[in-house]
């Protein structure tokens, strides 16, 4: 089993790269980390003085079933942002576009917050989710997760949502920035509560917003809802906070539903 920390000591985006079968969900590689893998290309073809990563526009194209590759460029550098582009090539195929945004922070005097972290106990408090293989893809297996309310994924739930505690079992000496968006995809959609049977869900797009510069953390508490779902697909809002309270994330994802 290969953890993230190995992944990203042998990830050389000048390379084709072929992710470890425990980093795959189904036919395709795990979303967040090709995802993870764009914001690593960029940051490693960033020149000095680039500023902080501070958000991101994903668009899952296609399944990624070869070799990756990454292409990275510059669309324009400004004195404070600079915006990137990332293509995920899957054999000659493109499989994921990445718009990443870099931004360096500015003073000012307006300043809010109307944001409340769930009001749940620590990590500690909650046991760990046993992941049944033959329901949980094989990405899911690289994390531990502990439920510490809503609702359970396949449990026929009303309320569609998903909160817990969640860790990467190896994210040493990993960028911030990259270990945080590979976990914040890490539990399935949220709209899978409601199901009562397994079945297939896809990553249509993905928007990423980070309100400060990421720091190093263990344990992310993430909360997932699903606002909508109709015509086969499910319109989820995402939060990830860290164990002091701060909200480190917070994103919106569309999901195909394909059952």
């Amino acid at each position: 089993m290969t953890n993230f920390a190995q992944l990203l000591e042998r990830f050389d985006p000048s390379t084709p790269f072929h992710a470890p079968a425990n980093w795959l969900q189904g036919r395709t590689v795990f979303g967040g980390l090709s995802a993870a893998l764009s914001l690593e290309a960029g940051l490693r073809e960033r020149p000095k003085g680039f500023p902080p990563f501070k958000s991101a526009q994903v668009s899952f194209i296609a399944p990624v079933t070869q070799a990756q590759r990454f292409n990275v460029g510059v669309l324009r550098e400004g004195r404070s942002v600079t915006s990137v582009l990332v293509d995920c090539m899957s054999d000659d195929e493109l499989s994921l576009r990445t718009t990443l945004l870099f931004a360096q922070p500015r003073a000012s005097e307006i300043t809010h917050d109307s944001w409340c972290c769930p009001s749940v106990g620590g990590p500690s408090q909650y046991p760990t989710l046993k992941l049944d293989k033959k329901i949980a893809p094989a990405c899911a297996f690289n994390f531990e997760m502990r439920p510490a309310g809503g609702s359970l994924p396949v449990s026929g739930a009303e309320n569609p949502e998903l909160l817990m505690w969640v860790r990467h079992l190896d994210a040493h000496g990993v960028d911030p920035a990259v270990a945080l968006i590979a976990l914040a995809d890490s539990m399935p959609s949220a709209a899978m509560t409601c199901f009562t049977q397994p079945s297939t869900i896809s990553s249509a797009s993905w928007m990423i917003d980070l309100p400060q510069p990421a720091v190093a953390g263990e344990w992310f508490l993430i909360n997932s809802f699903s606002q909508k779902a109709l015509n086969g697909y499910s319109l989820q809002d995402m939060e990830v906070w860290d164990e002091s309270g701060r909200r480190v994330l917070w994103a919106r994802q569309t999901v195909a539903i394909l059952t």
